[in-house]
């Protein structure tokens, strides 16, 4: 039975929110102030039709929209989608008490998203290949995708051609595309141990198609060219299924951001620090201790870092989540820059709020757990600056920020 509801606001899973006699309900694909009929089921419901549209409401840039899950307001203006971006970074640190400046949302996103990760195998076209439907794992089948940077998307016919020589195995497949500075570095998961015979097609279909590299769960099945990844001036040679930031804008912004907090300092430290991202730009100044569990993106910074004009840099793996660099060890740092997985630095921002460390910057992909850890470091006795969120997940509810705290 259809009803209709009044939408009041935006949620934080991109979703508008209504307020009914019956409790709240969450309605996808809607913008706050219209008035919408809906087909209830608890606390979700399914948008039938727009009564009263928004004046923000915009026309979507893709086709798919309101069907595949990736996206959830392009439907929205730009002004008031970037100021509900900042609204939540805004509204998880006043759910944990940190008042603070938060300047206005930076669009990053540039040419586009540089990596996507495109399944197949799953739900009842087993040979679709593209991204899941929105809260299903029905998989819809996309022909072209307007947030990916053009030369990755142009990339969706080999993905096709890729999953249809992997669908022989006879289990779902995920194909994590990343565009490399050389073409693209591919690594396929999902399929576990390969036959022979796929293993042999893999290796002629990469040479046909001048694939840089190919790989499976992260080994190399194909080569042609070791794919790179460009840091400022700095070229790294990048081991399969390293953590990049998802735009190239993206990370521009967020490493000028770290730049300007690292100002007039002489040693740093890059914690959860990838293949170098922020500590080979560091280190065009000042030397750096760096930090990862993932010991390939290790080796492939500290290679990186033998490049000429760059000041002494270490780098160590080590898990920082169960081995978090105490204050002993950060006496004669200057500066910080941590850029946690989504799960935040909790033991390490402790650590931190213990040492004498005299500014440091936290770049965070989730709001809330970097709200928790700002939390402690005020705690400890760090002032905070402004936190800038940074869209580089247009259309989505994700948010990057960089927040930065002094002694």
């Amino acid at each position: 039975m259809s009803e209709e509801v009044r939408i009041e606001s935006v949620g934080r899973q991109g979703d508008g929110l209504a307020d009914t006699s019956s409790g709240r309900v969450h309605v996808a694909y809607t913008l706050p102030g219209e008035h919408v009929m809906i087909a209830r089921e608890g606390e979700r419901g399914t948008l039938e039709t727009v009564v009263e549209p928004s004046a923000e409401r915009i026309a979507p840039v893709c086709r798919h929209f309101g069907v595949c899950g990736g996206c959830a307001l392009q439907h929205w203006q730009s002004e008031p989608y970037l100021a509900w971006k900042r609204d939540l970074v805004v509204d998880a640190l006043a759910r944990e008490g940190v008042r603070v400046e938060v300047a206005q949302a930076i669009p990053a996103h540039g040419a586009g998203r540089t990596r996507a990760v495109f399944h197949a195998g799953r739900g009842d076209k087993k040979d679709a290949l593209g991204f899941a439907k929105r809260r299903s794992h029905e998989i819809v089948a996309i022909e072209e995708c307007p947030v990916l940077d053009p030369k990755l998307e142009a990339a969706l016919p080999i993905a096709r051609e890729l999953a249809r020589i992997l669908l022989a195995a006879g289990k779902p497949i995920d194909l994590h595309f990343t565009l490399a500075e050389r073409g693209l570095d591919i690594d396929i998961r999902g399929p576990g141990k390969l036959a022979k015979p796929i293993e042999s097609k893999l290796v002629s279909f990469a040479a046909e198609k001048k694939l840089s590299r190919v790989s499976l769960h992260g080994a190399p099945l194909a080569q042609l060219l070791p794919p790179t990844h460009l840091v400022g001036n700095v070229r790294v040679t990048v081991p399969p299924g390293p953590f990049l930031q998802a735009t190239a804008e993206g990370e521009r912004v967020l490493a000028e951001k770290v730049l300007e907090a690292a100002l007039g300092t002489k040693s740093a430290a890059d914690l959860f620090c990838g293949i170098g991202t922020f500590a080979l730009r560091l280190a065009a100044n000042t030397k750096v201790a760096a930090f990862d569990n993932h010991e390939p993106s290790v080796a492939a910074l500290q290679a990186a870092s033998k490049a000429p004009g760059l000041k002494p840099v270490t780098a160590s793996a080590r898990d920082l989540f169960r081995w978090p660099l105490v204050a002993d060890e950060l006496k004669k740092i200057d500066f910080v820059v941590l850029d946690p997985p989504r799960q935040g630095a909790e033991a390490q921002a402790r650590e931190l709020a213990k040492s004498k460390v005299k500014k440091i910057a936290y770049v965070s992909c989730d709001a809330d757990s970097f709200a928790r850890d700002a939390k402690i470091l005020i705690g400890g006795g760090y002032k905070p600056g402004a936190v800038t969120p940074v869209d580089q997940f247009r259309y989505s509810p994700h948010v990057e920020l960089v927040g930065v705290f002094a002694r």
